[in-house]
């Protein structure tokens, strides 16, 4: 690599940059109450149009959304945690639990828009196995925090 990519890298880059900021535990606490707030939102509005055998559609579609941002947002504040060395003592599970929501949207894009009755009942099966896990990392998480 040549001098002049190296002296680009790390003027634009950040130099490291991201190290010097430091949050506190509690923003991720807080995230995570947004968290289980959109997933209730979105599960339920889901489970609602799977019961009736249809198609998802605006307010479910914009739930599964804020959900999936809010979802996000807790993932990488939760890797700047770690990164500040904070959350070490925290269970597995809790680091686990909190990926398999992301998992579940994941797998919904592959396998379930919500196009059809069908595609809805796959996708609030998901949803629920997601929402299931979301609660149980949140809990387990305030159980473990330092």
């Amino acid at each position: 690599m040549s001098p002049a990519i190296a002296q680009f890298q790390s003027e634009v880059l950040g130099d490291g940059r991201i190290d010097n900021y430091i949050i506190s535990s509690s923003v991720h606490v807080v995230t995570g109450i947004v968290v289980l707030l959109t997933m209730t939102a979105a599960t339920g509005l889901t489970l609602r149009h799977a019961g009736r055998n249809e198609a998802i559609r605006g307010p479910a579609k914009l739930s599964i959304g804020g959900a999936v941002l809010a979802l996000a947002a807790q993932v990488l504040l939760g890797i700047k945690l770690l990164d500040q060395g904070q959350g070490i003592v925290q269970l597995y599970i809790h680091y686990v639990g909190g990926l398999i929501p992301m998992g579940a949207f994941l797998a919904a894009g592959w396998f379930a828009r919500g196009d059809s009755g069908r595609s809805s009942r796959v996708l609030a099966a998901l949803m629920t196995v997601g929402y299931a896990s979301a609660l149980m990392a949140f809990f387990i998480g305030r159980a473990y925090a330092n």
